[in-house]
């Protein structure tokens, strides 16, 4: 097999322009396979003036925003518009009937069009809002007299939502409009819109991709949406476009690679040939993260992310809480910094401490220099998300020799085995008591802590991860249309 040099790299919200557990995973990538050129296609919301990580030499770096503004449309002619309104016509009817064939064949479409530079200008225009509205309201009414066992409800538009979808369609289908980069194989580090880029690459250059995926995308969409204030309609469209979305690149991908075997069910489910799925865990170096030589004094434990809804840490506060009242001096120290976006949510979660006269026991740190203080600083690492892939601070915390309190989702499970406890998300009760134990019993903690430390440098390495890669890029190269050991 001959060697293996240039990747396209796609990504979304992450790498370079956000700190988190997907950046890391990145940055060990691109930066412990210095032979390869990684030219990285990064969609952000609105265009950012900096990126905020660091890039080494093989690195190169364009950004793809959602948001910001389009720029001067070029110049059209009837039958590109033609042919744009009638791809986005196909997409429409896809979306109304959940057909993944016929969304990937409109999406194609589209796609060749955007080559042209005139996408945007024709979806924001007039002809696309009524063509939203009509297919969208035919689609419903032919649903409402044959209602197929199994198929989801239709709901029918309001002239509202038929625009507001619209709007938001034609900011989703920016990235079809993007030249991708120039690589031997592309590489989606979600699905979602950085597998969008990834098909964009592959429908353009015919370049083969390989899909990473941390957490779920689709089932965290589902989660993100269960307490937003769309209308059903609104909400009913954007879910299936990521659905067909996620479905679409599972299938088109050259090999499907998760970070936990957790994911591997929702992907077969939604489309995933079973041969080309490997798990790949993330690996750390144990050398960067070595086993803690001390304790802290007191009681104390450790959280380390960043503060967003998925990370739940009202339930980690509320959990301590009753901790608290077994434990009266113990301290919960939360480590990580604050998205974009994410303000309301630490604010909620500064409230919800100081209403339960916390102030004195919970504090919020930020991010730190030396993310192994963070470990140091806890008898315990707690991590209560409610979603997942495969997290850094866990493995992280383990290698330290800190036994985790972590809660059954994603690959969790996988990651702590037997060297910690395991709750239910969202079990304050369960939560409570784990710390409780955990920070009462300190042979038990020693006892984890060791077994922690064992089961990363077994498993969990980042020369593992790395070998792993290297030999994915060449197999995906190679046999494109499915799978192979690596």
């Amino acid at each position: 097999m001959s060697p293996f040099r240039s990747v396209a790299l796609y990504t979304e919200g992450t790498y370079p322009q956000a700190h988190g557990g997907v950046s890391v995973w990145v940055d060990q990538l691109v930066r412990g396979l210095p032979d390869h050129e990684f030219s990285v296609q990064a969609i952000s919301g609105i265009p950012f003036a900096r990126p905020a990580l660091e890039m080494p030499s093989n690195v190169s770096f364009t950004q793809v925003p959602l948001w910001g503004a389009a720029g001067p449309a070029p110049r059209t002619n009837r039958v590109r518009e033609g042919a744009i309104l009638a791809a986005y016509n196909d997409m429409l009817d896809a979306l109304c009937t959940l057909n993944v064939t016929s969304f990937g064949v409109a999406l194609r479409a589209l796609s060749e069009q955007g080559a042209t530079g005139t996408l945007t200008s024709v979806l924001e225009g007039s002809q696309a809002a009524r063509l939203t509205l009509d297919v969208w309201t035919v689609q419903a009414r032919i649903q409402d007299e044959d209602r197929l066992p199994g198929r989801p409800r239709l709901p029918h538009p309001t002239v509202s939502d038929a625009l507001d979808v619209q709007m938001w369609l034609e900011h989703a289908l920016r990235p079809l409009a993007v030249r991708p980069p120039e690589a031997e194989v592309g590489h989606a580090v979600s699905n979602g819109f950085a597998a969008l880029l990834a098909l964009n690459g592959l429908w353009t250059h015919g370049a083969p991709f390989l899909l990473t995926e941390h957490g779920v995308y689709l089932r965290e969409r589902y989660l993100e949406f269960r307490n937003t204030s769309y209308t059903p309609g609104f909400k009913a469209m954007l879910l299936r476009f990521y659905r067909l979305l996620c479905s679409l690149a599972y299938r088109e991908a050259a090999l499907v690679l998760p970070g936990s075997h957790y994911n591997r069910r929702w992907e077969e489910k939604l489309g995933a040939d079973s041969d080309k799925i490997q798990c790949i865990y993330n690996g750390i170096d144990p050398g960067i993260f070595p086993e803690a030589e001390s304790e802290p004094e007191g009681s104390v434990v450790s959280w380390v992310g960043r503060v967003d809804p998925l990370k739940d840490l009202e339930t980690l506060i509320r959990a301590f809480d009753l901790v608290r009242r077994r434990i009266p001096h113990a301290q919960l120290r939360l480590f990580g910094g604050t998205p974009a976006g994410n303000e309301d949510y630490e604010r909620h979660c500064r409230n919800v401490a100081s209403q339960l006269h916390l102030d004195g026991n919970v504090s919020f740190e930020g991010r730190v220099s030396d993310i192994t203080d963070a470990y140091r600083a806890g008898q315990v690492v707690a991590l209560t998300s409610v979603s997942e892939g495969f997290p850094y601070t866990v493995i992280e915390g383990m290698a330290m020799g800190r036994p985790p309190v972590a809660t059954r989702v994603g690959g969790v499970p996988e990651a702590v085995g037997t060297a910690g406890l395991i709750v239910r998300p969202r079990d304050v009760m369960g939560v409570a008591s784990a710390l409780s134990r955990l920070l009462q019993d300190r042979p038990l903690r020693t006892r984890l802590g060791r077994a922690a430390r064992e089961r990363v440098m077994e498993l969990f390495t980042l020369d593992g991860c790395l070998e792993a890669y290297r030999r994915a890029y060449p197999v995906a190269l190679a046999r494109p249309a499915g799978g192979q050991d690596l």
